[in-house]
């Protein structure tokens, strides 16, 4: 990606038609950000990030493309942020220094862990304008955005949806949201404006899908923090709980439940500390006890000692994977100790997080984790929550988003149950262009979108072919050919994760491709020919005698 430059185009014609334009979040979950442009305006709402799969090879992040943002930079009015989890703020870093500044909107604490991100990329607040808006403000975006923050309960506080009135008509977005009865803070979510919006008149809802194929209602956090207090309850030694270091409400009921059970709390991972120390400096997590560290613990009996730490996702480099392969420098996990994971592993890493509950048991410690145990429950509503969204905003226009297109698909079909369902609802993808206006609904068009993976200190030079050759050589090996041609030519060969030494083999593939390099000699070949002739022949040999497809690197030194 490179630095935007605030140049607008020639045609600043105003339509009557608002566009939205999912560039990240559609249709998948992960690096949610969405455009909403009228004439020559566009508002920005959120930018975050994504976790690779297994298959996307040494990628240590996903971020959406903001070709299009980068295209039309000087329409840039302003930017929204709806919460602070990863997925919607995560990518920021990557996605603001390349785009004029404009005013970003978010709460307290969204705008706090912003910051944080910011820092650690040598970001000051100067530099990006970041602008305070509690969960029920309202602020003017340009000339055709005005935008009403609405409370939503999620897994962290100062969550909101919003009602974007345009000069088409309101639209109304949930943000991620569950209608939990019981939150931990005892702030509901605001259905009473949504039910004020829908008699106003909506004339598109944007709605949370994640859990569209789940009957019923979510779990409330009130509930899991009495599972959590039973279980603690129970435990003789040391324990040792992880969740998602965003999950203030969480991480606070297991302090204060150490706290009624006479144990201490060590912090443990960076995530972990960054999060607390930003929500306890903003008034949003309260110690009844100072947290002790590591090496302050050692007077304290193992009854005495309740562990709050990352890995929830079975990361390798986290606390609990340290500890369940030994590879900690301070503590050591022992029989007695009980391990609890309030979490559910993000689509993708449920290879990792199994990897590390079978070490723990492995290791004799007592492991507790969902679904046998109640000591999780998802941020998104369920079937009978975007039920109630529905009927209480009665939009004449849908568009089902934040999930998989099972999970889209599965929300419209919910939709068309109700006793007022939708006019028309699409189903998008990342990149649509959807027109909206008084009477229309549909998508006109595509803009870029997609995956920019970051890797290291690189940011987008990771493609996905590279991302194939990376699986291929993980898969099947690799087999480097240099032909030297002078004085006479000879063929070296250098593999790695293909066979076992195999001398036979070896011997078998130089012959082959020196075959092919005299024969291109002979008949006075350009030297990039003879290249790929020695590719292919040594390709097609190896596949015939072997069954394997390694990635083939030819070289000809002249």
């Amino acid at each position: 990606m490179t630095k935007a430059t605030n140049a607008a185009p020639a045609d600043q014609s105003v339509t009557p038609f608002l566009e939205v334009m999912p560039l990240g979040g559609m249709g998948e979950i992960g690096k949610n950000i969405t455009a909403y442009r009228y004439g020559d305006e566009i508002m920005v709402v959120d930018g975050g990030l994504a976790f690779p799969d297994s298959y996307q090879v040494g990628i240590d992040l996903i971020i959406p493309r903001i070709d299009y943002l980068q295209q039309h930079a000087g329409l840039i009015k302003g930017w929204i942020l709806t919460h602070g989890h990863e997925d919607h703020i995560g990518g920021l870093p990557y996605i603001l220094p390349r785009l004029p500044r404009v005013p970003v909107y978010g709460a307290p604490l969204t705008l706090g862990l912003v910051r944080e991100k910011l820092s650690e990329f040598g970001l000051k607040d100067g530099d990006i304008d970041l602008r305070e808006a509690d969960v029920n403000a309202r602020v003017q975006i340009g000339t055709h955005f005005s935008v009403e923050f609405i409370r939503m309960t999620h897994s962290i506080p100062d969550n909101a949806g919003y009602i974007l009135t345009t000069p088409v008509g309101q639209v109304l977005h949930t943000g991620d949201f569950k209608l939990d009865e019981e939150p931990s803070d005892g702030r509901l979510s605001d259905l009473g404006r949504i039910e004020q919006a829908g008699r106003e008149g909506v004339l598109l809802l944007i709605s949370d899908s994640t859990n569209a194929e789940r009957p019923g209602r979510t779990v409330s956090e009130a509930e899991v923090a009495r599972n959590l207090e039973d279980l603690i309850a129970s435990c003789k030694g040391r324990v040792f709980m992880t969740t998602f270091a965003s999950n203030v409400h969480r991480i606070q009921n297991v302090i204060n439940i150490a706290h009624r059970q006479s144990r201490r709390v060590v912090m443990e991972g960076r995530s972990m500390l960054k999060y607390a120390q930003v929500a306890q400096s903003l008034g949003y997590m309260e110690l009844p006890e100072p947290f002790l560290t590591n090496d302050e613990v050692g007077t304290l009996q193992d009854q005495q000692v309740l562990y709050v730490c990352t890995g929830s996702q079975g990361q390798p480099m986290s606390v609990l994977s340290r500890l369940a392969f030994g590879n900690h420098a301070k503590i050591a996990l022992r029989r007695g100790d009980s391990v609890i994971l309030s979490s559910n592993p993000i689509p993708g890493n449920e290879e990792a997080v199994n990897l590390v509950i079978n070490r723990l048991y492995e290791l004799g410690v007592d492991v507790y984790y969902p679904p046998a145990y109640r000591v999780h429950a998802s941020g998104h509503g369920s079937q009978e929550e975007l039920a109630t969204v529905l009927n209480l905003a009665r939009p004449k226009f849908f568009l089902p988003w934040h999930g998989e297109p099972r999970h889209q698909i599965n929300h419209a079909k919910l939709a068309q149950t109700l006793p007022r369902p939708p006019k028309r609802t699409l189903i998008a993808r990342n990149g649509d262009v959807v027109r909206l206006g008084p009477d229309e609904f549909k998508v006109t068009g595509t803009v870029p979108a997609g995956a920019v993976y970051v890797d290291g200190l690189g940011v987008g030079d990771v493609s996905d072919d590279v991302l194939l050759d990376r699986v291929n050589m993980s898969q099947e090996g690799l087999i480097i050919m240099t032909a030297v041609l002078h004085p006479t030519p000879h063929v070296e060969i250098v593999s790695r994760g293909f066979v076992r030494a195999n001398r036979e083999l070896d011997g078998q593939i130089r012959k082959v491709a020196l075959e092919a390099v005299e024969t291109g000699m002979r008949e006075k070949k350009r030297l990039e020919d003879v290249r790929d002739d020695m590719y292919g022949a040594v390709r097609r040999f190896v596949r015939k005698v072997t069954g394997r497809n390694p990635v083939l690197v030819p070289m000809i030194v002249d």
